[in-house]
């Protein structure tokens, strides 16, 4: 029988869904799907009154979509209590914003209790586990005191925060020896890894044997770096043919001398919206010679919007945009025009071409996906300028980026002229740089280097073996 991947995570699209996937984890793991025999196993996305105990079943060609629906109680506790209001604020250096309540915890873990005991019996012999991110963390925990010694990994696609930070959570430790339970255990950035070899040092849960190993007992665990990528070739292609649609010209605007510089990601604070929205209302009132000619495109689409944070997010961002918009706007041209709904990624790929600037300024991120397919959609012969964040895990792997500290508004400003005004031989030789790293650090180099760490764990003396993936 053929070894398969057994793909985890809190949301699994619906394979019958003929909408474009629009970024992200399936984006990331398309390359690793279409080559290999996979389950993807995690909630629908839907809220139910029955607990369900088998999964709803979908295939399509060599994957299968297993996923379940959470009653109302469990969405309450484990997705918007634990998951979204305690664990990701603090794994975004944001703990001023974590809200803790031990019953969300007990909640988050019974549906990870649930979903193991649905999922164990889907696990056949030498099947490879890879859960991603915080929500269904401990799973794994669940399924080895359920019996199953299948090797399994984990890989955070969001920061990890320094062990001073970390250790306000209550339940830090119980979370971190969960993730002792895991094989291989990846992160996007070294700071990232280093600040949970950081935590393991500090609660003395195992030892550290070097920069990417550590032990307890007898089981040696694989620590990584490896950012997570897309297929820079298949989205510069995408983006070519998608800057001529109807959709793609509608929302760039009008055709003429005036240029947009585009900005895109999910309605999240961790994006850094309202700074950026101030740097460029610093960059219009102190360069007159500008209004009129730069617009910013605002693409922000809705997250999480049954919490509470982010709906007060939303509020303020609103009227962070009107206000600018009041001061500045002309009867033929407003500065910031603001879409709060999801753009498919395509309509997205010819937006980027079409853009000068790109924008992506986060105050904390992972690694940032939408810095990379900015690069990837540019022209060579008239490429754009991206501005990073330097706090994006991205600005790590893009030296050609225009890196900023998005705190400094007047910086983000001075730096939205230079890249307006910047010449075309440093543009190219900037994209080169950037171009040349997303293609070696791309989606399918990303899956195959966590896929290839399960040989180097150990697990009762066996070998994994390889999956396949294409160049």
């Amino acid at each position: 029988m053929r070894r398969r991947l057994i793909i985890v995570s809190n949301r699994v699209p619906n394979p019958l869904d003929k909408q474009p996937r629009s970024g992200g984890l399936a984006v990331a793991l398309e390359e690793a799907l279409k080559s290999n025999d996979a389950i993807w196993f995690g909630w629908t996305g839907v809220i139910s009154e029955a607990v369900e105990t088998k999964p709803q079943l979908l295939t399509k060609r060599n994957v299968t979509f297993a996923r379940l629906n959470l009653t109302r109680d469990e969405h309450a506790r484990y997705y918007r209590g634990f998951a979204n209001s305690c664990m990701f604020p603090l794994l975004l250096y944001r703990a001023d914003l974590m809200t803790y309540r031990r019953d969300d915890h007990r909640g988050y873990l019974a549906v990870c209790d649930r979903f193991a005991k649905v999922l164990k019996p889907m696990i056949q012999a030498g099947d490879l586990i890879w859960v991603h991110d915080n929500h269904l963390l401990s799973i794994v925990r669940n399924l080895r005191q359920a019996g199953v010694r299948n090797k399994a990994g984990f890989f955070l696609h969001i920061p990890f925060p320094p062990f001073a930070l970390f250790q306000v959570l209550p339940c830090a430790a119980e979370i971190l020896a969960d993730l002792l339970t895991y094989d291989v255990i990846g992160f996007q950035t070294d700071l990232d890894k280093q600040n949970f070899l950081g935590a393991v040092r500090g609660f003395r849960l195992a030892q550290i044997v070097s920069d990417s190993e550590i032990r307890t007992g007898q089981r040696k665990i694989r620590v990584l770096h490896q950012p997570v990528g897309i297929q820079p070739t298949d989205f510069a292609r995408m983006a070519q043919k998608a800057v001529t649609d109807e959709m793609t010209l509608r929302l760039r605007g009008s055709p003429d001398e005036r240029q947009i510089i585009i900005a895109a990601e999910r309605l999240d604070y961790s994006k850094g919206i309202n700074l950026r929205l101030s740097a460029f209302a610093r960059f219009i009132g102190s360069n007159p010679e500008f209004q009129k000619k730069v617009s910013l495109l605002q693409i922000a689409a809705g997250s999480r919007q049954d919490v509470e944070d982010y709906r007060k997010l939303k509020q303020g961002l609103d009227e962070q945009v009107g206000a600018i918009n009041g001061q500045f706007a002309e009867f033929d041209w407003v500065p910031i025009r603001y879409i709060t709904r999801s753009v498919a990624r395509r309509v997205l790929a010819g937006l980027f071409r079409a853009s000068p600037v790109g924008l992506v300024t986060p105050v904390r991120d992972g690694f940032n996906l939408v810095s990379a397919e900015y690069v990837a959609a540019q022209d060579p012969a008239n490429p754009g300028v991206l501005i990073l964040s330097k706090f994006a895990g991205a600005a790590a792997t893009l030296e050609g980026a225009q890196t900023v500290n998005p705190h400094d508004v007047d910086e983000v400003a001075q730096t939205i002229r230079q890249a307006l005004t910047m010449p075309l031989a440093e543009r190219q030789e900037r994209w080169t740089t950037m171009m040349q790293a997303i293609t070696a650090y791309s989606a399918a180099a990303w899956c195959h280097a966590f896929i290839a760490a399960f040989d180097h764990s150990t697990d009762e003396g066996r070998a994994t073996q390889r999956l396949r993936f294409s160049a």
